[in-house]
């Protein structure tokens, strides 16, 4: 289509001149990152939302309308009260149809196909992939392009895949071009394109013609240039691409380039004016505390004796908050830093630097002290830790250096050995970083795998090498992360031009062609976009395993120690030179494994001298958190951190986030956490300065234990002390090491955070923020951050201050007794508390630790302190109203879980126990369980019940809290039991002496805490079996994709393969499309998708040349865990609530102006903001539940899951399961097999459907004639006869419900590990020598079952016995049979009416 010459188009954009200003953007400054009043710019519109719970609202009798109150002291003027429903307001909910979720259909997807080794290369396809990719990134392009040829063998020529190869092998190729303007590497690109892509009979694609373009912009001629486009654009004229390439173009070249293009095409582009050409971009200075508040930094922290220079090496990486002479344009001056935003960047930059240098650095320094201190003397117990880790390194890099070496070798001389072909395929990937660098991730990942996992106890090899090959790819990621340009405004800017103009000829592609044709344009820039990031995918896990075993091999070899030897008779001393890592087998359940043992000295030595381990690269950031606009970018400025923690076992997730953000779907979720990210942060000075001196001072005050504790040895026994009192002994004086190790480690985390703190003193720093797979939002930074404990809450203070006004002075007040652990009464009796402790208040506040110490007696000491500091600086000013508060003050839930079960279900009684319901003081619903269990439990003792005779008095609080807190996240019976032996323990050790005893009263009082919560929140208990009976149904239907391809299959039909080649585990794949391979999936309010992860994998032996190792690789091709999906699902639903009501609550907070921080069910703000956030919080709880949640659940899984087919059950010995029989029976069918008898009644039933919704009389007529199971089904039954979850497998956890199978239960699957379980797991456990390090914190949770390929599957067999027997001894025989998935109809709501709440002082309180 001719729409203009050359010249008219030159002419148009001249008289228009918004594109030449785009193509002249001045590129000198660098500034702050887009500010979040942005983000309506950034992210547009939201889009009319495909699904979330935003259905037509309940109507209330009071007719409440959210943000139209706010009756407030000291209300905020910043901006009008909008109400959640607006369309542009990120902190609404937008209306969406919930019949159009998104959906990914993968129920096809093939197992990863492996292939052949030809030449060298081989594997499965995604292994090859990343070896081609490794390759180019490591300049070995030979192999690369061989590698290329080989997919030309696997691929047909006209498969998708194949061109997208070519693609990805280009952009890899240019964007090395880019970096050294090689032109022979130019005409060798250009080469490729003609002879291997076009020359073989592969169609290129317009994003190929896209990537030659900006290949052509490489040119060292400028001449050539013109005439390559216009090449490079009349083949796509000619393959009808030319638009398309444009667009291609577009998303990988700059704006001055695509000018240049626009200038030679002789085609029209979309008006210019069409888009805004004025972005605004201001640059913010960069805040800094107050001068008058600036505390010195001179004053050093008395550092924990750790023998080695960890500390060193942590106050190494710190340094650039005190030394910034490096710092280009500062001359060593602060103030500089501090008033210019690029200078600010560039210390965050330096921040985010690897920090292997400075381990490096810190391990030389203390060999070369060791020399210096030695003199001659070498042997072991001279020296620190560190100082052995250097002469590792030294004899472990020309190792490494030989192995790449071998490698390259082994590839260039074809080398087809087994040992020569795993050189080849984990070769690439040994060159990513320098051999210095993998030598030193080696030697510290190791050391803190075997230091968490007991260093004594070894490490099995198959976690080892897995987790090692993880660490190597995340540093290789970081060093390729450093050549990209920095975060800048001005690119924010060209990036959003760039965006807008894309759109418009998006458009104008869907305006000027057929839908078709439209809808391909569309596809073909999201599926043929190359990855011109080799991190954006893990490596596959062979790769790592290799790669990882390979290293660790090495360092077996080079690892050696001096062991001084003295002879006991004459004291003469030999010195032996011993291997420090070996590697042995163990037995299990009759299974062999691999462990990775230590040398004993070297154990003892660890354990004496905890490792400090690798440092964190992700510390506060000195900036505001990149704003979050896809999967891996946002938050820090370099790292690619992704905004789901998710680990190899969540790949389905990674593809529905990644869609979703793609979409527009994040965009809430992304708004949400960049609010909790650009909320700045001090250190409390006066709080630190006191926790600074505790720290000095060695005494043991607050969670902060003694530098030398003292404990009280056991005598010895006597000589005639029979064995059993010895083991006693032993046992008595190992739980005394075991608690001063353990004290030791948490000093030395301790000494680690304090010294964070510290190098923050005078800074406004950051926490940028990610989610958990449900949606939960967590810090980043893991050493210093308000999710940790005490001593880290009490040393952060907001980075802005408010006065506090009347309100916010009553509100410190409350605070005060919050902190303290007065919060049960009412908000008077809380002010009252804190005037009535105003002595102890000043006395804690200017003589905190030579006073009378009554923060001391705090829940959370070091919180209080921090409020009594604020309370008095306050009350001391002239006045207190006006008083600037910086403080964060907290508004935490009642069982904030239960909350929302009381509002789903409508549960007036259970409402009122978590204050949904109004009332003059707070309810406690610890308290009135309780209550109600001591009731029960008096009813027993009348009626001559022994157990409760015996309990009669001892039921508090403390007992049942543990469980009634996380009944609702999933806690099964057999854990309840647990909690509730564990208090009872603690409270009453002289009624528990006897173990077993003890069991049998935790199961009386678990029992009675279920029954009584059962009672409190019936409808919550409906929603929790409608939710496990959903799921359960899920979980045993196949997709009509699914049912189709089996139709097919026995018809004869043989499906469409990519693949010329044929796969060597093709065979053991062919029925793998009958496996159950739905999860349960749906969508929370904000539109994130949630997806479990839960299924059920086989292990693959990998050959290493350490051993053969079997590895776990999950993906969406395995078949789910029945069991865990449909147990995890009513807690993860919960989660994935509450996440929302933070993030609705934290968007619509900033709109307001307001400071927000929170973790998870606790919100904190400014006191002079409270009764403005509990507004906010109530609204946002009563915008959500005023919807029909369930019955928007329920609407998304039937559209989710339409046409699917599930295996139902009805018992063998009903009416319908006799019929059922007697058919079975009467056919052939009880001949076959149990598989071929389901396949060939799925086809029955799926025909019977197909006939009866015909148009065609004759057909309805002979599906009504057709007797299936479903057929009899629904003559003569109905939903109620069919087995439900409760009966087919227990729902235990439920609220109010209690397993009948103890054996079943041997973990608590409801709830998978919590960050905030990872977080409390860093503050080191007394009577444990280990400290958990980041290296520990981050590592990927994924893992393989074992060293031998069968050890997992024989546990899981002796699994599924005892499972099997178990559930034959609870129901009678079932029978199974084909429906079409449908859900049970939603429980009926009780009468509590979410609107009341608005009138709930007590909600977060």
């Amino acid at each position: 289509m001719y729409l203009g010459t050359s010249s008219q188009l030159s002419n148009k954009f001249n008289s228009l001149g918004s594109v030449r200003h785009c193509l002249e953007l001045d590129f000198d400054v660098t500034v702050d990152p887009l500010p979040l009043q942005e983000h309506a710019a950034l992210y547009g519109r939201p889009h009319a939302r495909r699904f979330a719970y935003a259905a037509d609202p309940i109507t209330s009798n009071d007719n409440y309308i959210p943000f139209d109150h706010f009756g407030l002291q000291n209300p905020v003027q910043t901006q009008p009260l909008n109400a959640w429903s607006s369309g542009d307001s990120l902190s609404g909910l937008s209306n969406f149809d919930p019949a159009s979720p998104l959906v990914i259909h993968d129920s096809l997807r093939q197992t990863p196909r492996r292939f052949r080794d030809n030449k060298g290369i081989g594997g499965e396809v995604s292994e090859i992939q990343q070896t081609l990719l490794a390759c180019v990134q490591v300049g070995r392009l030979e192999r690369a392009a061989a590698t290329v040829k080989r997919f030309n063998m696997i691929y047909k020529l006209d498969a998708p895949e194949l061109i997208k190869i070519h693609n990805n092998f280009l952009a890899s190729l240019i964007e090395r071009l880019v970096r050294t303007k090689d032109q022979k590497l130019l005409r060798d690109i250009q080469r490729w394109f003609e002879v291997e892509i076009r020359g073989q009979g592969i169609a290129p694609n317009s994003t190929t013609y896209g990537l030659m373009l900006r290949a052509a912009f490489q040119e060292s001629n400028q001449v050539k240039i013109d005439r390559t486009i216009r090449r490079y654009l009349a083949l796509a004229d000619e393959a009808c691409l030319s638009d398309e390439t444009l667009a291609s173009a577009l998303s990988i070249i700059n704006l001055q380039e695509f000018g240049r293009v626009t200038s030679v095409y002789q085609n029209t582009l979309p008006n210019a004016n069409d888009f805004s050409e004025n972005i605004p971009f201001e640059v913010q200075p960069f805040e800094v505390a107050p001068s008058a508040s600036r505390l010195p930094q001179d004053v050093e922290l008395r550092p924990q004796q750790q023998k080695g220079l960890g500390l060193t090496a942590l106050k190494k990486a710190l340094s650039v908050f005190s030394d910034n002479a490096h710092v280009p344009g500062t001359d060593g001056d602060y103030s500089q830093v501090a008033l210019h935003p690029s200078l600010a960047y560039t210390r965050q930059q330096s921040l985010e630097r690897d920090t292997l240098s400075s381990a490096l650095d810190r391990w030389r320094e203390e060999h070369n002290e060791s020399l210096k201190r030695m003199g001659l003397n070498t042997g072991l117990q001279t020296k620190s830790v560190g100082a052995i880790m250097w002469a590792w390194h030294e004899a472990l890099v020309p190792l490494i250096r030989h192995e790449i070496i071998k490698a390259n070798e082994a590839e260039t001389k074809k080398d087809v050995s087994k040992a020569g072909q795993n050189r080849t395929a984990y070769g690439p990937f040994l060159q990513y970083i320098s051999p210095e660098k993998m030598s030193a991730v080696t030697i510290i990942h190791i050391l803190n795998r075997m230091s968490r996992n007991g260093i004594e106890r070894g490490t099995k090899i198959t976690h080892l090498v897995s987790t090692l090959g993880k660490a190597i790819q995340e540093e290789s990621v970081a060093e390729l992360v450093k050549d990209r340009p920095s975060y800048t405004s001005r690119g924010v800017a060209v990036h959003e031009r760039q965006k807008q103009l894309m759109q418009l000829i998006k458009r104008r592609l869907r305006y000027n062609t057929s839908p078709q044709v439209a809808n391909d344009v569309n596809g073909s820039l999201a599926d043929n976009e190359p990855s011109l990031n080799v991190h954006e995918d893990d490596w596959a896990p062979a790769i790592r395993a290799q790669l990882g075993a390979v290293l660790v091999s090495l360092l077996i070899q080079s690892a050696k120690l001096d062991v001084v030897h003295r002879h006991p008779e004459t004291g003469e001393s030999s010195k032996e030179s011993q291997p420090v890592f070996w590697n042995s087998y163990e037995y299990a359940n009759g299974r062999r494994y691999g462990v990775i043992r230590v040398n004993a000295a070297m154990s003892a030595k660890l354990t004496k001298e905890p490792l400090a381990g690798a440092l964190s690269k992700h510390l506060p950031m000195l900036v505001e958190p990149v704003p979050w606009t896809k999967y891996k970018q946002g938050g820090f400025l370099q790292a690619g951190v992704p905004v789901v923690r998710a680990g190899t076992q969540h790949s389905q997730l990674r593809e529905y986030i990644r869609a979703a953000a793609d979409s527009g779907d994040m965009n809430q979720v992304f708004a949400g956490l960049d609010v909790l990210g650009k909320t700045p942060w001090h250190i409390n000075h006066e709080v630190f300065t006191v926790m600074r001196e505790v720290w000095n001072s060695g005494e043991a005050l607050a969670n902060i234990p003694a530098e030398n504790p003292k404990f009280d040895y056991p005598a010895e026994p006597g000589p005639s002390a029979d064995i059993s009192e010895r083991r006693v002994h032993a046992f008595k004086i190992k739980a005394i090491e075991n608690a001063r190790d353990g004290f030791h480690s948490e000093r030395c985390f301790l000494n680690f955070q304090l010294e964070v703190a510290q190098a923050y003193l005078n800074e406004t720093f950051f926490f940028p923020h990610n989610v958990d797979f449900r949606g939960r939002a967590y810090p980043i930074p893991p050493y210093l951050n308000h999710i940790g404990a005490d001593n880290c809450r009490g040393l952060l203070k907001f980075g802005k201050g408010k006065e506090l006004g009347e309100s916010g002075l009553a509100w410190l007040k409350i605070h005060l007794a919050n902190v303290f652990g007065y919060d049960k009464a009412s908000f008077q009796e809380r002010r009252d508390f804190a005037m009535n402790h105003l002595k102890d208040v000043y006395d804690s506040a200017s003589n905190p630790l030579k006073g009378e110490r009554w923060w001391l007696k705090a829940e959370a000491p070091w919180q209080c302190l921090a409020t009594c500091v604020e309370l008095k600086n306050a009350l001391d000013s002239p006045d207190p109203t006006k008083f600037v508060s910086y403080l964060p003050v907290h508004q935490d839930g009642t069982c904030n879980g239960l909350q929302h079960y009381a509002a789903l279900g409508g549960d007036a009684i259970g409402a009122k126990q978590v204050n949904l319901e109004p009332g003059d003081r707070p309810s406690d619903i610890y308290t009135a369980v309780a209550e109600l269990v001591k009731d029960d439990i008096a009813r027993d003792a009348a009626g001559g019940h022994q157990l409760a005779k015996l309990l009669k008095d001892k039921i508090t609080r403390k007992v049942v809290k543990p469980t009634v807190m996380t009944n609702v996240y999933g806690v099964t019976y057999q854990g309840a039991k647990r909690q509730v032996a564990g208090q009872l323990r603690d409270l009453y050790p002289d009624l528990t002496s006897d173990a077993r005893h003890l069991m049998t009263v935790s199961s009386y009082i678990t029992k009675k805490i279920f029954a009584a919560l059962a009672a409190m929140f019936n409808g919550a208990h409906d929603i929790q079996f409608w939710l496990g009976e959903c799921a359960s149904r899920i979980c045993e239907a196949l997709t009509p994709e699914q049912v189709q391809w089996i139709e097919d299959s026995a018809a004869g039909k043989v499906a469409n393969t990519p693949y010329a080649s044929k796969a060597t585990n093709e065979k053991n794949n062919k029925n793998e499309h009958t496996r159950f391979r739905s999860s349960v999936i749906w969508t929370t309010p904000l539109k994130m998708p949630v997806v479990q992860p839960y299924r059920t994998t086989k292990a693959r032996v990998i050959k290493t040349n350490l051993q053969m190792i079997s590895l776990n690789e999950p993906s969406a091709c395995d078949p789910v865990s029945k069991r865990k999906q449909l147990q995890g699902f009513p807690p993860n639903f919960i989660h994935s609530l509450d996440a929302t009501h933070m993030l609705l609550s934290a968007l619509k907070c900033n709109e307001m102006g307001l400071s927000f921080a929170a973790v998870h069910d606790s919100f904190w703000t400014h006191a002079a903001d409270l009764d403005t956030m509990n507004g906010v919080l109530r609204d946002a709880f009563i915008n959500m539940h005023s919807e029909d949640i369930i019955g928007r659940l329920a609407a998304e899984f039937s559209a989710r899951y339409k046409d699917c087919m599930y295996l139902a059950h009805v018992k063998s010995n009903s009416p319908l399961g006799k019929k059922i029989t007697a058919i079975r029976r009467s056919t052939k069918e009880a001949r076959k097999t149990k598989a071929q008898n389901q396949i060939d009644e799925l086809l029955a039933e799926r025909s019977r459907l197909r006939l009866l919704s015909s148009k065609n009389p004759e057909e309805r007529v002979k599906g009504e004639a057709m007797v299936t199971p479903g057929k009899l089904f629904a003559e003569t039954a109905d939903q109620n006869d069919l087995i439900t979850v409760e009966e087919l497998h227990g729902l235990d956890g439920a609220i109010g419900q209690v397993s009948t199978d103890d054996s079943a239960d041997t973990e608590d699957i409801g709830e998978p590990i919590d960050n905030d379980d990872v977080i409390k797991a860093m503050q080191p456990i007394r009577g444990s020598s280990k400290i958990i390090t980041e290296a520990a914190l981050l590592a990927d949770t994924e893992s393989a079952t074992s060293d031998d390929a069968d050890f997992m599957n024989g546990i899981e067999e002796k699994k599924a016995r005892l499972a099997a027997n178990a559930k034959k001894a609870r129901i009678t025989r079932k029978t199974w049979f084909w429906l079409p998935l449908t859900f049970p109809p939603v429980p009926k709501k009780g009468s509590f009416e979410v609107s009341r709440l608005k009138d709930s002082k007590y909600f977060f309180s």
